[in-house]
Formats: C-alpha cells, sequence, structure tokens
C-alpha cells in the first residue's frame, strides 16, 4: 500500500559549481493520496485513535489544506469516520480539495475566521465534542508529539550533511532535528511572512517531546531558520516562483508544490549560488557537500492554486 520513498539525484550545474552534491527524498511518491511528511505526521495519530478504540477522527484545516485531505484519505482507507472542521464559510461547488474530502466520506464543518482561531482552546473542543461525540482530535496539520514522533522516522542516515525542508508548524523539522546524526545540520524555509516566530515553535516541540517518555532517535541537531524565501506569505505564489517550478520540472522530472516546496527548493538553488551550503559545517576530507532536499508532497493543491491563479489572471 505504501511505497518506501525514493531517493533522486539532481544533476545541476548550479550544484555542481558549488561543489554540492543534490539529492531530492521523493515522499511525495510513497502513495497517491497519504503522502509527503502528512502521512508521517498521521501514522501515530491513527494508532492512537485505533488503541482507545475511537471511531471518529476530527481536523482542521483550510479549504485547500494538504492536511484535510489525507487524513480524509487516511481515515477511508484504515477505518474511521473523518470530520473536517474547515476556516471560512462554505463555498459550492467544493474545490478539489473539499471535493476530494467529501469522496473519502469526510464531514465538512464550517468555521468563521474568529472562532476558528479559537481551535486550541479547551472550550472549542469541548464544544466540537459535544456535537459530534467521542472524536479522537487531531491538530492543524498534524502539529502534536504524535506528529514529530512519525517525523523522526523521515530520516534514518548519516550520508548527507544538510537536510532541508520547507516548515509550515515546524513538525516535520522537530522529528528531523531529533535523527539527526552527528555532524548534520537541518535547515528549514518557512513558507508563510515574518517566519522567525517558528524557532519558538520548534524549541518548544523539542522540550515537550524529549519530556514525554517517547522514543528518542538521537539528541537534537543543529537547526535553523532560514526566513527569505515565503514569497509574500503562506500561499503566496508570483511569477517567478511559477516559472522556477515549471522550468525545475522540465529540468529534472519532478513536480513541485507551489505552497511549500517550491519555494524551498528556490530558496536552495539561489543559496547554492551564494555559496551557503559550504559554510557551518565540518569539513569530511574532502568529498563535495552532500544535500538532500525533502520533498512533503502537496501536490494535490496545485489544482485548485491554478484554478485560482487562472480566475486572477482571466479578471
Amino acid at each position: 500500500m505504501f511505497l518506501p520513498p525514493q531517493m533522486q539525484q539532481i544533476n545541476s550545474a548550479i550544484a555542481h559549481h558549488a561543489n554540492v552534491d543534490l539529492y531530492v527524498l521523493r515522499l511525495d511518491l510513497i502513495h497517491p493520496w497519504v503522502n509527503g511528511n502528512k502521512w508521517f505526521k498521521l501514522k501515530y495519530n491513527l494508532l492512537e485513535a485505533k488503541q482507545k478504540n475511537c471511531p471518529t477522527l476530527l481536523t482542521f484545516g483550510g479549504a485547500y489544506s494538504n492536511h484535510i485531505y489525507a487524513t480524509a484519505a487516511a481515515g477511508n482507507l484504515f477505518g474511521f469516520r473523518t470530520i473536517g472542521v474547515i476556516r471560512g464559510e462554505e463555498r459550492l461547488p467544493l474545490n478539489p480539495t473539499l471535493s476530494f474530502a467529501v469522496q473519502q466520506g469526510m464531514q465538512l464543518v464550517y468555521l468563521n475566521r474568529e472562532t476558528y482561531r479559537q481551535r486550541y482552546t479547551i472550550a472549542l473542543r469541548e464544544y466540537l465534542r459535544q456535537c459530534f461525540g467521542e472524536v479522537f482530535i487531531i491538530p492543524e496539520g498534524g502539529c502534536n508529539l504524535n506528529g514529530v514522533r512519525g517525523c523522526t522516522e523521515i530520516i534514518n542516515t548519516a550520508e548527507f550533511d544538510t537536510i532541508c525542508v520547507a516548515c509550515g508548524t515546524a513538525t516535520t523539522l522537530a522529528g528531523i532535528a531529533l535523527s539527526l546524526h552527528e555532524g548534520q545540520r537541518a535547515i528549514a524555509f518557512p513558507v508563510l511572512k515574518n517566519g522567525a516566530f517558528l524557532a519558538q515553535e520548534i524549541d518548544s516541540l523539542l522540550t515537550n517531546y524529549l519530556a514525554s517518555g517517547l522514543p528518542v532517535p538521537n539528541n537534537p541537531g543543529s537547526w535553523e531558520l532560514v526566513c527569505d524565501y515565503h514569497f509574500g506569505g503562506y500561499a503566496k505564489v508570483n511569477n517567478e516562483l511559477l516559472t522556477f517550478t515549471q522550468q525545475f520540472k522540465a529540468a529534472h522530472g519532478i513536480p513541485l508544490d507551489y505552497v511549500y516546496t517550491a519555494k524551498m527548493f528556490y530558496g536552495v538553488m539561489d543559496l547554492l549560488q551564494q555559496g551557503f551550503f559550504a559554510q557551518g559545517v565540518p569539513q569530511r576530507g574532502c568529498r563535495r557537500h552532500r544535500l538532500l532536499l525533502l520533498h512533503t508532497g502537496g501536490l494535490q493543491g496545485n489544482v485548485g492554486m491554478e484554478e485560482r491563479l487562472q480566475t486572477f489572471s482571466s479578471t
């Protein structure tokens, strides 16, 4: 059902000139619907729900959420009823993401943006339990310790010097940091504006995880945020990013999603030209620097994004 992720080398003149061997871990290919980092963030949440004999999953997300899409599919695959609490008002016809979620059996519930901001409060969660009975609540984006635990299983190799990942909730980066080997570092590229605040989120996730008694593969390794490649904010796209995404696919046969991986890949290629990856890494003999990029999936969102861009360009 789930395939092991493929490792793909990128033959790039930019990387070669920077004395870097560039690879991509294709998490987007592990499953047609439940792929990327979303599977790793859902895995232990599904297991806990099963252990607690809770037949219903309830989670949160926006109208184009990869997490909503993956949770609906995973619930259908593993025999859970699913409820998606969606930010904002209902809009018909449903976009491709929400249409797929409904096809997978997910019940959609809409909250206005002010109420949605209270999604982490006990009061709102108790209200939802009153409405829907005993539900297993998964936070938006799978951002909890179960999610971190799953993400510790993404990387299990000392083969690379640097691992790069796009960053939304910081869950994936926290898991990666806990699985780093000596001499490795992780770099996260926030996809939202003013993403430096995520450093506190990462520290909090790591502190809480280490105190939880959950399995710890390694002591947290070196990590940092590069906050300059958000392209205006979450889900913001411009012609420069669109062109880069199209050219990268044509050159290397790898599709990128506009919200997450395209921004990270763009940032990496730009930093390669600046010699960034030659800095701050212990020398390992005279070999080339080995750089791994995580493709975290999310390609389903490209359909809705392209529809929105076409509508905008035609008005």
